[in-house]
């Protein structure tokens, strides 16, 4: 329970923080407050004895519960209405950026799941794909902090970037959205970076944003699938080919498809969404030590920037084609 409520505490700062400064979306506020709270060397006894139990079922379980419910976010009908040409460019710029991160990781020496988590993060949906790959293939917890804390650094910046590039690079109010949200990493921050353009720009960039939300599925089916096929001593125990969780946000996909549901629902599923999501990214962003990140995580750090300008080159290649 400790540290079950301190991650709720923390959730409800980052809310509070989200209100006082609306440009910052309240899951970078999440993310941020552990980093800090992970820096305190007075707090770490805690953060490693009492708080460890509750934070870890935050980073853990609480992030799966929160993925399942972020399915309700989806509609097929929304997505299909983008059109074929949308559909495709958006999962070619998921698949190419994707690859090209592992590919960088690897070439870098990125350790363990580190190049499979970054290329998570920064090619479909953020902290959350990071969370349900690193679930996928067993990631320590250690292994998912440092592509949280890039994959939220890039994101951050890009709602001050990618407003500024907006009227250079010539697009209008639709294409900018639909450049954000092809090209930026969490469904907040696609949001916050968005409505600058106005609502049409904001409604294209949040139905685009969650097509690439739904590759989540097969992406970490397809991992899984791969690490099954890895020998037992390697790898651990068996992982499923598409993990419960995943089966839930697909189950959540399709009820909200299907089935009429009531504003009300959809309305406090997705604020619950949000509650889960910020106390299990605090508990990772305190596992976070920027000291040990500074002497080893440069690679880390080439890693995670790249992918950014990768994924923001070709969503805007797929603007011009769309």
């Amino acid at each position: 329970m400790p540290g079950l409520l301190v991650a709720a505490s923390a959730a409800l700062i980052a809310w509070l923080a989200h209100l006082a400064l609306p440009a910052v979306p309240m899951l970078t506020a999440a993310v941020a407050l552990g980093i800090v709270v992970g820096q305190i060397p007075a707090l770490r006894p805690a953060l490693t004895g009492s708080l460890a139990p509750g934070l870890r079922i935050a980073a853990r379980r609480l992030l799966r519960l929160g993925i399942v419910l972020l399915g309700l976010k989806l509609s097929l009908v929304d997505i299909a209405a983008l059109g074929w040409v949308s559909i495709a460019t958006t999962i070619g710029v998921v698949v190419l950026t994707f690859v090209g991160t592992i590919g960088l990781g690897r070439a870098l020496g990125l350790p363990g799941h580190q190049p499979l988590l970054i290329a998570s993060g920064f090619s479909i949906c953020g902290a959350s794909a990071i969370g349900a790959m690193g679930a996928a293939v067993r990631a320590r917890d250690e292994e998912q902090a440092v592509p949280v804390a890039l994959v939220t650094l890039c994101g951050t910046l890009a709602i001050a970037v990618l407003p500024a590039l907006w009227r250079p690079l010539g697009l209008s109010s639709t294409g900018f959205g639909h450049w954000v949200g092809a090209g930026v990493h969490d469904v907040g921050q696609v949001v916050a970076t968005a409505q600058i353009a106005g609502t049409t720009a904001l409604a294209v960039a949040v139905v685009v944003k969650l097509t690439r939300v739904l590759m989540l599925a097969p992406m970490v089916a397809i991992t899984a699938a791969v690490e099954r096929r890895k020998p037992t001593d390697a790898a651990g125990p068996h992982p499923a080919i598409v993990p419960l969780f995943v089966a839930g946000f697909l189950a959540a996909v399709l009820l909200n498809t299907l089935v009429p549901l009531p504003e009300w629902l959809l309305t406090g599923a997705d604020q619950l969404q949000t509650v889960l999501l910020a106390m299990a990214l605090f508990a990772l962003g305190a596992s976070i030590r920027l000291g040990e990140l500074a002497s080893t995580g440069w690679r880390a750090l080439v890693v995670g920037l790249t992918s950014w300008v990768l994924v923001a080159a070709l969503a805007y290649g797929a603007v011009l084609l769309g």
